[in-house]
């Protein structure tokens, strides 16, 4: 189990960052877009769900969903 976490370390290292600019971005950050990993909301939204459907089924997070990206991604793109 060890082995097969490491494996997966630096995608689940970049899927914390993602969610955590997402977070600052909908809070202090003012939506300001250069908080962003990726420069923009879609290709934030687009590496979060390629990471995260790179990951096997028994190695998704527990502490990020699917769902979660998606609520991320309708509260980010709203006005």
């Amino acid at each position: 189990m060890v082995k097969i976490m490491s494996n997966f370390k630096a995608t689940y290292m970049l899927l914390s960052r993602l969610q955590a600019d997402n977070k600052y971005f909908l809070g202090y950050g003012n939506r300001q877009v250069k908080h962003l990993w990726a420069g923009s909301v879609e290709d934030q939204i687009k590496e979060m769900k390629e990471l995260y459907n790179s990951l096997p089924e028994n190695e998704k997070p527990e502490w990020l969903s699917m769902n979660d990206i998606n609520e991320f991604e309708k509260n980010m793109l709203s006005v």
